[in-house]
C-alpha cells in the first residue's frame, strides 16, 4: 500500500469485529520494544510514563520554591517598619515569586499533567512526538534551576514579573538583572511552545479509533484549547522580550519616547500574552474538574457540549482582554468601554462551567466525599470569589480606584490559587492511583483544610488593606495607616498555607511511588486512562463507542489486556503509535516513534546554556552552546525521524486493517507539527508588524518614515520580491523533480538558497541604502527588527536545505521517502510568504501614506 493510501479505511470503527487472538510472543515483543534503559542511560528515556511524572514533580518543586518566597514576603510585611531583608533583595524576591509561579510552575504544571495522562486518556500508547516532549522537560528543568539560582547571586530580575519599561531600560536598570529575565526566561517560552505542539498533534492525531471529537474527554478538549492559546499568546512575550533586549544591548529605541518609541508598546505586547495566560492555566484546571466531578458524582457531566463550547469561548474572549490591565494608562474612553464589556462577557462561559459542575453533583445519586472532592469544593468557593472581584475590576471607575493596590493582589491570588492550584491538587489525589500508589486520605484532608483556611486567611484581608490604600510591591509601610491588622492576618494565613504544604509534601514523599498504577479506578471512573497499562501503555488500542468507555463496557479492560483490540503488538519491532484522522478518529497509519536517546538532552543543554550565557553577556560560551544545541537537533532529526517504510509483519493492526508505517505530506504527524510551528512564527511576526504600526500611530504624524528619513529604496525592494518568489518557485520545482525522477536534483536547492539569501540581502540593502540605521528612531528600529526575524528564518531554511542535501547524498531521500524534503519545503514557502508580507509593510505602507 502506498503512503498516500493510508487514509483508505472502513467508514466506521463502531461496527468492526474484534480481531482474532494474537500469537503468544506479541506481549514479549511489545515489552522488549518499550523496555526502559537501566542506570544512567535512563536519562535518555522519552516515554511519557517517565517524563510526565518527572514534569509534575519538577513543577511542584518550583511551586514550593515560589511559595517559600511568598512566605518571606509576608514575613517582611507582617508589621510596619520591618527590615528582615533589604529593599534591593525584596525587589528580587517579589519579582521571582511572580515569575516562578507564572512561568516555572503554572504553565509547565498543566502541560505536565497533560503529557502524563493524555496518551492513556485518549486510548493511545504515546504521543506522536515524544522526543519533543522530553526536550521540553529537560530545557525546563535545566534552565529553570539555573534561572532560580540567580537569586542567590543578586542577579535575579527585580522589575516585577511584568518588567515594565522605562523601569527596566538600560538607564534605570544597568545590571544583568533585567537581562536575566529577558533572556533567561526565553527557554521557558520554548519549552511551553514545544509542549503545546506535542499536545496539539497528539490530541488531534493519536486518539483511539472511534473517539470522535464529540466523544473526546473534556480534559483533552481543555488541553487542546490550552495548547492553541500557547501557540497564539506566547509569541507576543517573546517579541516583547526580544525588542527590549535589543534596546538594552544595541540601543534600538523601541520604548524610548525621545526617539519615537513608547513604553506602552511593551504593555500591549506583554498583556496580549499576560491576560490570556490567566485562562491558559485556568482552562486545563477546569478540564481536570470536569473529569473529577462525574466520577465523584457517579454520573455523566451535565451539558458536555456546552462545557466544550465554554472552553472555546473563554479562550476566544480572553484575547480581547489585554487592556484590562491598562485602564489607568490613558487609553481612550471608547476603547475602555469595549474592553470593560469584554471583561464582563468572559465571566459568562466561566459561569456556565460552574453551573454544569454544580448540576452534575446535584444529579448524582450519591456524591463521594473524598480528598479530590474537597479540593474541588475549595476550588469552587475560592474561584467564584475571585471571579466576583474580577467583575468588579472590569468596571473602569472601580479599577481606577483599586489599581495597583492590594485589592488587585487579593483578586489575582484568588483567581490563580482557586482556579489552578486547588484543581491541580484535586487531580493529584484523583489520578495518583492511575500512575502509581495512591496518596493518603487522612493526610490529604489535613492538607486540604490547612490550605483552604490558610488561603482565605492570607488573601481575604488583602481586599481591606487595598481599600485602606496599601499599594502593591512596597517594601514596608508606616504605622498608623490602619494596615497592621490586615497584614498580621495575612502573614498568619501564609504560615497556615506553609503548614498545609508541608503536610502535602510529606504525603507525597511517604506514600506516592510511580509505577504501573491500579488496574481499576478507586473512584469507579468511566474514562480510558483507568484501563490497565504497563510501560508501553495499553496492551491494545481500544475501540471507543462513547464518552465514558468503561461505563459503556465494564469488560473493556479485560479485552484490552487480552490484546483483542487494535495494534496489540509491534509490527516493526519498534515503538509504534496508531495515528487516526483528526475529526472521526479513523485509523490512517502506524507511526514508528523514536526510542531512548541523548540527542534531545544535548539539544536541551545547549538551548538553556545559550540563553543563560547571553543573559550574563558571555558571548563566546553562548556561541558554543548554540553549536551544541544545533548538533543535538541534527542528530535528533537524523536518527529519530524520516525512517522510511520499514519491513513489517503482515498480520495487520486488527479488525482486518492493513496500514502503512510511513506517510508524508498532510497525513504525517510531523507535517502537522511543522504547521503548528509556522503558526507560532507567524504570530510572532504579526506582533512585530503590529509594533511597527503602533509606533506609527503613537508618533502622531501621517509621515512615515518621520521627516528627515527616507523610505526604503524601491529598487532593492523589487529585487527582494523577485528573489523571494524565484526561491519559492525553485523549491517547488525541486519537489516535482523529486517526485518524477525519484531523486533530488543536486543543484536546485543551492540555487533556491542563493535566491532566498539574495532576496534577504536586497531586503536589507533597501533600508541601509536609504540611510536608515536602527539606532536613529523607532521607525528604523522596528523596520530592522522585522528583517532580523526574517534573517533568522532564512538561516534556518539554509540549515534545513543542507540537512536535506546530506540525506540525499546518503541515499536517505527519494520519491517515496521524502518526509524531510516536504517539511523543509513547507517551512521554506512560509519564509518566502513572511518575506513578502514584510516587503508589503516596509515598502507599501509608507508609500500608501504618501
Amino acid at each position: 500500500m502506498s503512503p498516500d493510501q493510508g487514509a483508505a479505511v472502513a467508514p466506521s470503527t463502531d461496527a468492526l469485529p474484534n480481531p482474532l487472538p494474537r500469537p503468544a510472543d506479541e506481549l514479549g515483543r511489545l515489552r522488549a520494544a518499550w523496555a526502559r534503559p537501566r542506570g544512567w542511560r535512563a536519562l535518555g528515556e522519552i516515554n511519557n510514563n517517565l517524563i510526565g511524572p518527572l514534569f509534575v514533580a519538577t513543577a511542584l518543586l518550583f511551586l514550593t520554591l515560589a511559595g517559600l518566597l511568598g512566605v518571606l514576603i509576608r514575613v517582611q510585611l507582617a508589621m510596619p517598619g520591618l527590615t528582615i531583608i533589604d529593599p534591593a533583595t525584596y525587589n528580587q524576591v517579589f519579582t521571582m515569586h511572580g515569575t516562578v509561579m507564572m512561568f516555572l510552575f503554572a504553565v509547565p504544571a498543566v502541560e505536565a499533567v497533560g503529557i502524563t495522562l493524555l496518551p492513556a486518556m485518549l486510548g493511545a500508547r504515546e504521543m506522536p512526538t515524544p522526543r519533543l516532549g522530553a526536550y521540553a522537560y529537560w530545557i525546563y528543568v535545566i534552565g529553570g534551576l539555573a534561572f532560580f539560582s540567580s537569586l542567590f547571586f543578586g542577579a535575579a530580575p527585580d522589575g516585577g514579573w511584568f518588567m515594565y519599561p522605562p523601569l527596566t531600560s538600560k538607564e534605570h536598570s544597568p545590571g544583568i538583572n533585567t537581562d536575566m529575565y529577558l533572556l533567561g526566561i526565553g527557554f521557558i517560552e520554548i519549552s511551553a511552545i514545544a509542549g503545546a505542539i506535542e499536545l496539539i498533534v497528539g490530541i488531534l492525531r493519536c486518539r483511539a479509533p472511534g473517539m470522535t471529537l464529540g466523544r473526546m474527554p473534556i480534559f483533552a478538549w481543555a488541553m487542546l484549547v490550552f495548547a492553541a492559546m500557547v501557540v497564539f499568546a506566547f509569541p507576543a512575550v517573546i517579541v516583547a522580550s526580544t525588542l527590549l533586549e535589543l534596546e538594552r544591548a544595541f540601543d534600538w529605541p523601541f520604548f524610548l519616547p525621545e526617539r519615537g518609541g513608547d513604553p506602552l508598546l511593551w504593555q500591549h505586547l506583554f498583556w496580549f500574552f499576560g491576560h490570556p495566560e490567566v485562562y491558559v492555566i485556568f482552562l486545563p484546571a477546569a478540564g481536570m474538574v470536569s473529569m473529577i466531578v462525574p466520577a465523584m458524582a457517579g454520573t455523566a457531566l451535565l451539558a458536555h457540549g456546552l462545557v466544550v463550547t465554554a472552553l472555546v469561548g473563554t479562550a476566544f474572549l480572553s484575547f480581547g482582554l489585554w487592556v484590562h490591565h491598562m485602564y489607568t494608562t490613558g487609553i481612550p474612553g471608547l476603547s475602555l468601554a469595549y474592553f470593560s464589556a469584554a471583561g464582563f462577557a468572559v465571566s459568562v462561559p466561566s459561569g456556565l462551567q460552574v453551573f454544569a459542575w454544580i448540576g452534575t453533583f446535584a444529579a448524582g445519586k450519591r456524591v463521594r466525599i473524598a480528598t479530590p472532592t474537597l479540593f474541588v469544593f475549595g476550588f469552587l468557593f475560592i474561584f467564584v470569589l475571585g471571579g466576583l472581584t474580577g467583575v468588579m475590576v472590569s468596571a473602569t471607575p472601580f479599577d481606577w480606584q483599586a489599581h495597583d493596590t492590594y485589592f488587585i493582589v487579593a483578586h489575582l491570588h484568588y483567581v490563580l490559587i482557586g482556579g489552578m492550584v486547588f484543581p491541580l491538587l484535586a487531580a493529584l489525589y484523583y489520578w495518583a492511583p492511575a500512575i502509581g500508589r495512591p496518596l493518603s486520605e487522612r493526610l490529604g484532608r489535613w492538607a486540604f483544610w490547612l490550605l483552604f483556611l490558610g488561603t482565605n486567611l492570607t488573601f481575604f484581608p488583602m481586599h481591606f488593606a487595598g481599600f485602606a490604600g496599601m499599594p502593591r510591591r512596597i517594601y514596608t509601610y508606616p504605622a498608623g495607616m490602619g494596615l497592621e491588622l490586615w497584614n498580621a492576618l495575612s502573614t498568619a494565613g501564609a504560615a497556615m498555607v506553609l503548614a498545609g504544604g508541608v503536610v502535602l509534601l510529606a504525603d507525597i514523599a511517604r506514600n506516592f511511588r510511580p509505577g504501573r498504577g491500579s488496574d481499576r479506578s478507586p473512584w469507579d471512573s468511566g474514562t480510558a486512562e483507568w484501563l490497565p497499562s504497563e510501560d508501553f501503555g495499553l496492551r491494545s488500542i481500544p475501540r471507543i463507542t462513547g464518552r465514558y468507555p468503561l461505563w459503556d463496557n465494564p469488560r473493556l479492560g479485560e479485552e484490552v489486556t487480552a490484546g483483542r483490540h487494535f495494534l496489540p503488538g509491534t509490527l516493526t519491532g519498534r515503538r509504534e503509535a496508531l495515528v487516526t484522522s483528526p475529526a472521526e478518529a479513523l485509523p490512517q497509519y502506524v507511526a514508528v516513534i523514536p526510542g531512548p536517546g541523548f540527542a534531545h538532552l544535548v539539544a536541551a543543554v545547549g538551548t538553556a546554556g545559550f540563553f543563560l550565557s547571553l543573559a550574563v553577556s558571555a558571548v563566546v560560551p553562548a556561541a558554543g552552546f548554540g553549536l551544541v544545541a544545533l548538533a543535538g537537533f541534527l542528530r535528533w532529526l537524523w536518527t529519530g525521524t524520516d525512517l522510511g517504510p520499514l519491513p513489517a509483519r503482515r498480520d495487520g493492526v486488527g479488525a482486518g486493517l492493513e496500514l502503512p508505517n510511513y506517510v508524508t505530506g498532510p497525513l504525517s504527524t510531523s507535517w502537522w507539527a511543522m504547521v503548528c510551528l509556522m503558526l507560532v512564527s507567524g504570530t510572532a511576526y504579526a506582533c512585530q508588524m503590529g509594533s511597527y504600526l503602533f509606533l506609527w500611530l503613537v508618533n502622531g504624524d501621517a509621515m512615515w518614515p518621520p521627516a528627515g528619513m527616507a523610505a526604503p529604496q524601491g529598487g532593492f525592494g523589487a529585487a527582494a520580491l523577485a528573489g523571494y518568489l524565484a526561491s519559492g518557485g525553485v523549491v517547488m520545482l525541486a519537489s516535482r523533480a523529486l517526485r518524477r525522477r525519484d531523486a533530488l536534483p543536486g543543484l536546485l536547492l543551492p540555487v533556491a538558497l542563493l535566491l532566498l539569501a539574495g532576496g534577504f540581502a536586497a531586503d536589507l540593502m533597501a533600508l541601509w541604502e536609504a540611510g536608515l540605521r536602527p539606532t536613529m528612531h523607532a521607525h528604523a528600529a522596528a523596520s530592522y527588527a522585522l528583517l532580523v526575524w526574517q534573517g533568522f528564518h532564512v538561516a534556518v531554511a539554509a540549515i534545513m536545505a543542507g540537512y536535506v542535501l546530506a540525506r540525499s547524498w546518503a541515499g536517505l531521500l527519494d520519491g517515496t521517502r521524502r518526509l524531510s524534503f516536504d517539511n523543509m519545503m513547507l517551512f521554506w514557502l512560509y519564509t518566502v510568504g513572511q518575506g513578502l508580507a514584510g516587503l508589503a509593510l516596509l515598502h507599501g505602507f509608507p508609500r500608501l501614506l504618501a
